[in-house]
């Protein structure tokens, strides 16, 4: 914890896919660059990391986290974690047991170390029978939080069936402009600004 009588620091690294890193959004903000403009830390700093890899899974994820945690923060900021979780476990046949566990490691990884975590989980595709898909392994990951009283975002129930979602969605999969805005403001109206301690927007 970061003394009072100091500026506020806080970094907050975001892991995930390629949704992390906004690729296809015209503006390359992504929902992280839009969340980070609409944070304000009021006498303080905020800096934001988004280190997205396109195409990657939970368990890649894991193995990671310690490493691109440690180069970014010190001791003397506020650190937090933000993890945002795609599809690429599905695609990849993982079992819904191995994502739960992934997820798991990473936010038992965190506590131990005093860093408070936040979860964004997966978008729907657009594809019916996949995004059925979707919503399990959502719901796996919404328990696994619920559990460990960490912030969870459902992005995949309020967007399946939302038309300016899904008229957005590129022949890629990927959103562009609009969705990665709707995104955003899932993430701002998720309890974003409680649990940085920070007022409402």
């Amino acid at each position: 914890m970061v003394d009072s009588g100091t500026v506020r620091d806080v970094r907050i690294c975001v892991v995930g896919d390629e949704l992390v890193a906004g690729v296809g959004d015209p503006r390359a903000l992504g929902w992280t660059g839009r969340v980070a403009a609409r944070t304000e830390v009021p006498s303080g700093r905020l800096t934001v990391f988004p280190l997205g890899v396109p195409g990657e899974g939970t368990a890649a994820m894991v193995a990671r986290v310690d490493a691109e945690t440690a180069r970014r923060f010190t001791p003397d900021t506020d650190n937090r974690l933000v993890i945002g979780l795609g599809t690429a476990d599905l695609a990849a046949g993982s079992s819904l047991a191995r994502s739960r566990l992934s997820l798991a490691n990473v936010l038992d990884y965190a506590r131990a170390r005093s860093v408070p975590c936040f979860v964004v989980g997966p978008p729907p595709s657009g594809d019916p029978a996949f995004d059925e898909r979707v919503a399990e392994l959502t719901a796996g990951f919404a328990d696994v939080c619920q559990r460990r009283s960490v912030r969870f975002v459902d992005c995949c129930g309020p967007l399946v069936l939302h038309d300016q979602w899904h008229a957005d969605l590129g022949a890629d999969g990927l959103p562009g402009q609009s969705g990665y805005g709707l995104l955003a403001w899932l993430v701002l109206h998720g309890g974003w600004h409680t649990w940085l301690d920070l007022p409402q927007d």
